[in-house]
């Protein structure tokens, strides 16, 4: 049995934390971000530290008592150090520029892709070929990350496409060419 969430998530220097009913706020050097807690849980701050506490000991309840802490505890990781997901793009003339508000990828098509940056995120694309994506907000990074990757996956014989920085695609071996006679 799982106890993630007996354990109290300690809050550094630097991080304030506001719990209101039904909702916690976070605010650090990498931003600031707001959570809906359960109303079935009970989350309080004692000692610089954030604990969370269940009504009873049925099933649902326990679940939730896990997922609110580690949803807490990556939000104070969020607004402290914050996320980074980098990508990179392989293929020959695929290329990838951010202005800030937007991402423009060439990667094979007959005209470019925009995709708009979602607020609360920082994108990147110090070379052609790669692209950061930084924000204080776990879900938000991962999902877009996963966003940018579908507009061009790799494909599995010359593995062009976008992958995540250290992915290994396997490979597939090409057509084999047989001569002989029958």
């Amino acid at each position: 049995m799982s106890r993630i969430g007996l354990k109290p998530i300690a809050v550094p220097d630097g991080v304030k934390v506001r719990l209101d009913r039904g909702s916690a706020k976070f605010e650090g050097p990498q931003g600031s971000m707001e959570l809906a807690v359960h109303s079935a849980m009970k989350v309080s701050l004692r000692d610089g530290q954030i604990v969370v506490e269940r009504p009873d000991d049925q099933k649902a309840n326990k679940a939730l008592h896990g997922l609110t802490r580690s949803l807490l505890a990556g939000a104070v990781t969020g607004v402290k150090e914050g996320y980074e997901r980098t990508l990179d793009i392989e293929g020959v003339g695929f290329t990838a520029k951010c202005d800030g508000k937007k991402l423009t990828l060439q990667v094979g098509f007959a005209n470019p892709v925009h995709l708009p940056v979602p607020a609360g995120l920082k994108v990147q694309a110090p070379t052609n070929q790669r692209i950061v994506i930084r924000g204080c907000d776990k879900h938000l990074v991962g999902q877009f990350a996963a966003n940018v990757r579908r507009v061009k996956p790799p494909e599995p014989y010359k593995g062009k496409g976008i992958r995540y920085t250290g992915e290994r695609i396997q490979r597939k071996a090409g057509k084999a060419f047989v001569s002989g006679e029958k």
